[in-house]
């Protein structure tokens, strides 16, 4: 039970990671030509992107305790997942899947699977952090979904790690650090009320190797490296769909 547990909350840290569940109230700005066209931008390299599958290397440290999982993950957009935590042996121990807005995670050691709506709700009451599956999907393809009901955009002056557009939506606000010229995201950072996630794209000339990620003031950080990296290669929406074994005992996410 407890080893259940620790995957489906760990791994949600690092899949589901975002801003608080406290939205952020702010006015309507007016949004000038140049950030309009940093947000065209980010948009276009979101529509682009179709589909990932790689071999991942996670480590996720929360409470000091450090978890490290190897396994096959596949995203597709909109906002399709699946993780499979392998065995030495190349067997599934652990699988999670999100996928129309559900969410399974099945421990094959103890036949037990967990199953639950997958939306910014669940994230916060599971985390206090609140994110979208498309949210967690663009991260993970090194790319940003633009804040949901956008009230501010603004171009920011350029701090250590290069100029920055700051996006406050309906939920989060969003810091994202790109090239202007491309699109392409090197940091992110997504603050709303108590809780921030900050995000480090690890790339290597224009391929993305993987990402670091702290959230919470440190309480919560994680790696991911990316081996055998394909993008775009076309995923069918079966290999998302996830069958719970007959005879597992299954408990609804709370």
């Amino acid at each position: 039970m407890s080893g259940r547990r620790s995957f489906l909350s760990s791994v949600l840290v690092l899949l589901l990671a975002g801003g608080c569940a406290v939205g952020i109230r702010a006015r309507r700005e007016p949004v000038s030509e140049p950030a309009r066209a940093a947000i065209a931008l980010l948009v276009e390299r979101w529509h682009a992107f179709s589909d990932l599958r790689a071999l991942a290397d996670i480590v996720i440290t929360r409470r000091g305790e450090r978890q490290r999982f190897n396994g096959v993950l596949l995203a597709k957009a909109p906002d399709s997942l699946r993780f499979e935590a392998l065995s030495p042996f190349g067997a599934p121990l652990l699988v999670m899947t999100i996928h129309r807005e559900k969410l399974i995670a099945y421990n094959a050691a103890t036949n037990e699977a967990t199953v639950g709506t997958a939306n910014a709700e669940t994230a916060a009451k599971m985390l206090s952090l609140a994110v979208d599956p498309d949210d967690a999907v663009a991260v993970l393809a090194g790319r940003t979904v633009i804040p949901k009901d956008l009230r501010v955009a603004e171009i920011l002056p350029p701090d250590a790690y290069g100029p920055s557009l700051d996006l406050i939506g309906g939920l989060h606000r969003q810091r994202v650090w790109m090239d202007f010229t491309t699109g392409v995201v090197s940091r992110l950072e997504i603050v709303g009320g108590r809780y921030a996630a900050r995000v480090v794209f690890q790339r290597d000339g224009d391929t993305l190797k993987g990402l670091d990620l702290d959230a919470a003031e440190g309480f919560v950080t994680a790696t991911i490296r990316y081996q055998n990296l394909v993008l775009d290669g076309g995923i069918d929406d079966e290999r998302f769909e996830f069958v719970i074994p007959k005879g597992a005992k299954t408990q609804p996410l709370r």
